[in-house]
């Protein structure tokens, strides 16, 4: 088997004296010295491929973890979001309630809890009388002409509108009056 054909680990003699012989041994020929730079260019050139390949990689991972926490957090707004329309009729009952005079004692210490538990996950309530009318907040289930305005405003709050994390989730019902 000749030194081309041997597959394996490849052992090159660099010692400039023979151990044999002890002679001063004639430096490599310029073909063997090329072969070497040869192979060296192409281990450069793999450990760049694979150095680009690895920096690839862990941009894509970096990616896909800023994704991944990106949709967890939209699917927790979401989830709160949902929970908290599940109770907005529950807050309008007691909204009523407070008008009428009706929530007092335990009740009442229910009520405000649950209005503060809520708002501190960041509900926002919305819709007051004589602010300016914005059809992407309000619905407006009547209208009226009033003199001397110049754009619509809210003249009858029905029901209160409310907000989370920038999203209307019920907007407010209102009665709207604009200029003639």
């Amino acid at each position: 088997m000749t030194e081309q054909e041997h597959e394996g680990i490849r052992v090159t003699d660099k010692r400039r004296i023979d151990p044999d012989t002890f002679e001063m041994r004639t430096p490599p020929e310029v073909s063997e010295m090329s072969e070497v730079e040869a192979e060296s260019d192409e281990v450069e050139a793999k450990v760049a491929e694979l150095t680009d390949d690895l920096r690839r990689v862990s941009a894509e991972y970096a990616n896909y973890r800023k994704r991944v926490e990106r949709d967890r957090e939209a699917a927790r707004l979401l989830t709160i979001g949902a929970v908290i329309v599940d109770l907005l009729p529950v807050l309008d009952d007691i909204e009523r309630a407070r008008e009428h005079g009706e929530l007092e004692g335990a009740f009442r210490t229910v009520a405000e809890n649950l209005e503060s538990t809520i708002s501190r996950y960041g509900l926002e309530r919305f819709g007051a009388v004589d602010e300016a009318f914005d059809p992407a907040l309000h619905e407006a289930l009547t209208s009226e002409v009033r003199d001397g305005l110049e754009a619509p405003i809210v003249a009858t709050l029905f029901q209160p509108g409310y907000r989370y994390a920038g999203r209307v989730l019920r907007p407010a019902r209102v009665g709207v009056a604009d200029g003639s």
